[in-house]
């Protein structure tokens, strides 16, 4: 799944547009790699989202599908 659309299922970004933004931005990063909004990730990536001067990392836990929970796809950490 690409990066801007997990943000977005996720509800970890309400829009996809601004996720896809955010990522166009260079503010996130998957394991430790600063990447583009067309970026791929699985399961085990450590993803790295940064507004401002404050930065949220979390651990993919599920990449998602029809009656997955959108808390249990991602652990903060």
């Amino acid at each position: 799944m690409r990066i801007d659309k997990f943000l977005k299922v996720s509800r970890i970004i309400k829009r996809r547009t601004v996720a896809n933004d955010v990522a166009a931005a260079n503010r996130v990063s998957i394991n430790g790699k600063i990447v583009k909004p067309s970026a791929e990730v699985k399961i085990g990536d450590l993803v790295e989202i940064r507004f401002g001067d404050k930065a949220s990392k979390f651990e993919i836990l599920n990449i998602g599908g029809h009656g997955v929970n959108a808390n249990e796809m991602y652990k903060i950490l």
